[in-house]
């Protein structure tokens, strides 16, 4: 979207030290306590168009979020860059830093590298609390000592609150989306327009977008639903779910819901925080120690927005979502829970005609399907 791209050029006239992070969980706080920007390099779906330099650096069957990120980084895009920081996920986003320090230094603009291990070990299996304090404490140390810009423990309260009012912005919008005063595709619009702001810009923006809704009349669609996925699908496809008389009163998608789902507690100390934060996150295939809760979270949300059934939007190429897929989708049927799998790949999200079938033919069981969850 053009707002990205102009968002982008304002943050370059800040002046400010510009950090891009993947995957989609970083410890922004961090960052932002320290004077630096962070922008998190998740999907980039209407920004990246071409994956020319990602294609000489990646294999084609990598999933989009990964190609593009690394499109994004090693082409012009990314000279607005000042370091890149990344910590562990599936076996391809493990892998890219490496693969994009190697690029960047062949380009001849090498870039520091920060990453944190974030263990991927259930808390009531291993106890790895004091290795992910130590982990957050030698991040803050490395930052330090190449920004030259020191740590304070009240910038990083400070930046606890903007961040979760952030948060709680987004869930507040969500909503308004599920009463109906707000469509999913307005939300969304929203939502790619604060990327890439400054954490102080997103609260304008969205405090801004949630006053103009708050006075609208509802206007519900027939049944309601929730989405699923690493991605949210393309304005297109959300079209089509509405139009369809489906109305998105939640989603389980990695970049929204599961993003601003759980706020830490405040007053934490820094290390302490981001225990409490990647604990207790809202269960991702992402962080695979989370993924056992999966299908219990999902029960507990269907079952407190009443929603009737689930359109799981598929990353073409995203491993472990498409290993918890067909489990998903068991349990979801044994409890009565119809839901439909739409692949999404990089190379035809204009392309939505077979999507809109398959969107129109499973509106058609939700309005013939009487259970709940």
């Amino acid at each position: 979207m053009d707002s990205i791209k102009a968002n982008l050029l304002k943050l370059r006239e800040t002046r400010k030290k510009i950090l891009g992070c993947l995957p989609l969980y970083p410890p922004m706080e961090i960052f932002h306590a320290m004077d630096l920007i962070p922008v998190t390099l998740w999907g980039l779906r209407d920004m990246i168009r071409t994956l020319d330099e990602s294609d000489r650096h990646i294999q084609n069957y990598s999933c989009s979020v990964a190609r593009r990120a690394a499109e994004f980084i090693l082409s012009e895009s990314g000279m607005m860059l000042d370091g890149i920081f990344a910590y562990n996920a599936c076996d391809t986003l493990r892998n890219l830093p490496e693969i994009l320090s190697n690029g960047l230094q062949d380009a001849g603009r090498p870039l520091p590298m920060f990453q944190i291990h974030v263990p991927m070990v259930p808390s009531g299996q291993t106890d790895a609390k004091d290795y992910l304090c130590n982990e957050i404490l030698s991040l803050i140390r490395l930052l330090e000592k190449t920004f030259h810009i020191p740590f304070s423990s009240d910038r990083f309260q400070d930046s606890v609150e903007k961040y979760n009012e952030v948060r709680n912005l987004y869930r507040r919008m969500e909503k308004q989306v599920a009463s109906g005063k707000m469509t999913f595709q307005d939300f969304m619009i929203a939502f790619h327009s604060s990327g890439f702001l400054p954490v102080e810009d997103q609260i304008r923006f969205l405090s801004g977008e949630l006053d103009r809704c708050c006075n609208k009349e509802s206007k519900p669609g027939n049944h309601p639903i929730m989405i699923s996925g690493i991605l949210p699908p393309p304005l297109p496809v959300i079209q089509a779910i509405e139009k369809a008389g489906l109305r998105i009163v939640c989603n389980d998608i990695a970049s929204l819901g599961r993003y601003y789902g759980y706020s830490p507690g405040l007053n934490a100390s820094v290390e302490q925080y981001f225990v409490d934060f990647y604990e207790n996150h809202i269960p991702c295939p992402t962080l695979l120690y989370s993924a056992d809760n999966r299908m219990e979270y999902m029960i507990s949300v269907l079952q407190k927005t009443s929603a009737e059934g689930v359109i799981f939007v598929g990353e073409k190429f995203c491993e472990y979502e498409y290993f918890e897929f067909p489990y998903l989708e068991k349990r979801l049927k044994d409890k009565g829970v119809p839901s439909v799998l739409i692949e999404i790949a990089v190379d035809d999200e204009d392309n939505i005609a077979s999507l809109k079938n398959r969107i129109d033919a499973f509106a058609e069981v939700i309005g013939q399907h009487e259970g709940r969850p």
